[in-house]
């Protein structure tokens, strides 16, 4: 095919005989462009190449690294507009919110260059007489990083970013919906100076691409998110060889709201929370568990809300909500909203829209009088689809907050300090806010969830470490 994006491969663009069309969702009469599809010889290319780069790359010193991946970070974010538009071309969301997404990964680079010379260990004295003993972090060597297709950029930087600040090589499969802004991360890594191998893109299919690398005994870990589905098959073939394991698999995400909350924080929370991305994120909070006191006024107002969220073409000035990302995910977004209709109260919502371009368009849908037992309380929908259930008290709100299989985030809206205590303490998820939306989280800070939703240590911030790199004690004699 003509004019076909390439995959990155030992510092060489390597052509591919089959190519994936990329369509915009906003108009699918618009390709994005057409980007090789590698096959498992090309996978395995890639993995020896990483093999043999990352002790060149751990050798690079500190400060250099860091420079490197601080001059990544300045150039994706001098180009936030450009980049932001493509992103937005090939998953929907409104440009605003990819450009947003493109400093995030920015950021990522940003923060990392910078942690590259915070290379301390811990040093300590040893119960032999006369012995030093220290402590020392160390690359893992080959990680494997797999994608999902709603933040294609910012997920890609926030795990090369350190894993390559803690000297290891890359060998990145983004999701195979959206590969063009892989593609564009790839080639500005590419002109930044890494040893040949160091960083590797394989664009295709996980069942030929992915299973190439979960499966070889040369990929030293490997840190994916997506669904639980298959982090649940990663995880069974990465056992073969102890393959070091990263995952995030997605969430059920409460809101709860409880009567002396502030209205308009409650509502503009778990509209933002719940709807923004189209719903596309595994921070939503889909979960809206409202105290029977406020839950009237909260419906009637949030209602309001979703009513007027403005949903168009993802770069039409105004658009709040861009289109569902594929056909695949509008039909299953519809299978919910029949399920929905046959277990609780459809307020408002849920159709197909028409615009000026095809897509695949639908309204935000809001569901009332649900329980914990529905699929949809119980299921990750990942669509513009929330429900609400009235409770009577803290105490159940709390209990049907933790009720579910899922972990990731949750968020509570109170003026009481005592609630918002507890409900810190007791929430069982990796990140809870406070009068905030579900969804929003800073670089520089851990990210992870609990039960179903992660496996393996903390994403971002200097907790990335635990992952990205091993510890190695060494016992000297100064003779």
């Amino acid at each position: 095919m003509s004019n076909m994006k390439s995959n990155y491969i030992n510092g060489e663009w390597v052509t591919s005989s089959n190519g994936r069309e990329n369509w915009n969702p906003s108009d699918l009469d618009s390709m994005v462009g057409v980007y090789a599809v590698a096959d498992e010889q090309q996978t395995q290319d890639a993995i020896a190449a990483a093999q043999a780069a990352w002790p060149k790359w751990n050798a690079v010193g500190i400060e250099q690294r860091g420079t490197i991946l601080t001059a990544i970070g300045d150039e994706i974010i001098a180009r936030k507009e450009e980049l932001g538009r493509l992103l937005s071309s090939e998953e929907g969301k409104p440009h605003a919110e990819g450009m947003g997404e493109v400093m995030r990964a920015g950021q990522f680079f940003q923060f990392y260059g910078a942690e590259c010379l915070r290379q301390i260990g811990d040093f300590a004295q040893s119960t032999r007489p006369n012995v030093e003993a220290d402590c020392r972090r160390e690359p893992v060597g080959v990680v494997g990083i797999i994608t999902p297709w709603n933040f294609p950029i910012a997920i890609a930087a926030w795990k090369a970013a350190p894993a390559l600040a803690y000297g290891n090589s890359v060998v990145l499969k983004s999701a195979d919906l959206v590969p063009a802004s892989a593609w564009a991360l790839t080639e500005i890594i590419s002109r930044h100076g890494l040893p040949n191998g160091t960083f590797n893109l394989v664009m295709g299919r996980g069942s030929v691409v992915g299973e190439a690398m979960i499966t070889s005994p040369d990929v030293n870990a490997i840190t994916f998110t997506g669904s639980d589905q298959t982090g649940r098959h990663i995880a069974r073939a990465a056992a073969e060889n102890l393959t070091k394991l990263q995952m995030e698999m997605g969430g059920k995400n409460p809101i709860v709201v409880l009567d002396d909350a502030d209205l308009d924080t409650a509502v503009a929370s778990a509209l933002n929370g719940a709807f923004f991305a189209t719903g596309q994120r595994c921070t939503a909070s889909s979960r809206m568990i409202i105290q029977e006191g406020i839950h009237d006024r909260f419906v009637a107002a949030l209602t309001d809300k979703v009513k007027a969220l403005n949903v168009g073409h993802a770069l039409a000035e105004g658009t709040q909500l861009g289109p569902v990302v594929d056909e695949k995910q509008f039909a299953t977004n519809m299978e919910y909203m029949d399920i929905g209709k046959s277990e609780a109260n459809l307020v408002w919502g849920g159709e197909a829209l028409e615009r000026e371009t095809r897509g695949h368009y639908m309204a935000p849908a809001l569901f009332t009088e649900a329980n914990n037992q529905m699929r949809i309380c119980r299921e990750e929908i990942f669509g513009p689809i929330a429900a609400v259930i009235r409770v009577k008290d803290y105490d159940e709100a709390l209990a049907t907050s933790n009720d579910t299989p899922f972990g990731l985030t949750s968020a509570i809206i109170t003026s009481s300090l005592k609630y918002a205590t507890d409900y810190k303490r007791n929430s069982v998820s990796g990140i809870v806010a406070v009068n905030l939306p579900s969804a929003g989280v800073d670089y520089h800070l851990a990210f992870g969830g609990r039960k179903g939703s992660s496996y393996g240590s903390r994403e971002q911030g200097q907790y990335a470490k635990e992952f990205f790199s091993t510890v190695k004690t060494t016992y000297t004699n100064p003779l």
